[in-house]
């Protein structure tokens, strides 16, 4: 089965085709936009990581999401496998800064104030060769919440980057047993968007490689 092929190759991939896909991506940051807006702060990604449904937990830089995962179930007493999907989770380290840092003599310092607060998400998802069609190419993009408040000391968020009904829709659903294409390689560009104590908008953006594939399953 293309399981056991996808199994072999799994290191491969990881040490190619998501250093390839990261570089493109230029990892994962902060840019110019994140300093703009009324807000004296900003937010700052310091990681963006993710892990498949398949394997909840296991939080790595480069997302290998099962299109179809079959487990284990007991029915009449007998064990058959049943084919499912997950949803697959990330999680992102985020931490503030200030815009105006002062200088040696006098030094800025935070205050609650400039503490933001996440609330929501955006989550588009893209490729290197510009094929890019929502439901045709790559996944829709969406928009979630999650909500957290991080200071200058930093602080993490869960969310959902790839969702199960993706799996469910075209172009993903023809990966299942070797379909249509083996992988398809993306880019998925996650927007965190808050707002300081003070009411002003604060956004970030970063990015993480996810590789789609009817991937081995776990033992």
């Amino acid at each position: 089965m293309l399981a056991s092929w996808l199994r072999e190759t799994r290191g491969w991939r990881r040490s190619t085709a998501g250093v390839v896909l990261l570089a493109l991506a230029g990892a994962v940051g902060c840019g110019q936009q994140n300093t703009t807006g009324r807000s004296p702060s900003y937010l700052v990604i310091d990681s963006l990581q993710a892990s498949s449904g398949a394997t909840p937990g296991t939080y790595a830089s480069t997302l290998e999401s099962d299109v179809v995962t079959n487990v284990k179930v007991t029915v009449n007493g007998q064990q058959t496998l049943q084919a499912t999907v997950y949803e697959d989770i990330g999680q992102v380290m985020l931490r503030t800064a200030l815009k105006d840092v002062g200088n040696t003599a006098s030094p800025a310092s935070p205050t609650a104030a400039n503490s933001i607060t996440v609330t929501r998400y955006h989550v588009d998802f893209l490729r290197s060769d510009g094929r890019n069609t929502p439901g045709v190419d790559v996944p829709y993009g969406f928009d979630g919440a999650a909500t957290g408040t991080v200071d200058s000391g930093g602080g993490s968020l869960t969310f959902v980057v790839v969702r199960a009904q993706a799996k469910l829709e075209t172009p993903l659903k023809a990966l299942r047993g070797g379909g249509g294409a083996i992988l398809i390689s993306t880019i998925a560009e996650i927007t965190f968007y808050g707002q300081d104590q003070n009411g002003n908008q604060v956004s970030v953006k970063g990015s993480i490689s996810v590789n789609f594939a009817d991937w081995g399953d776990p033992q």
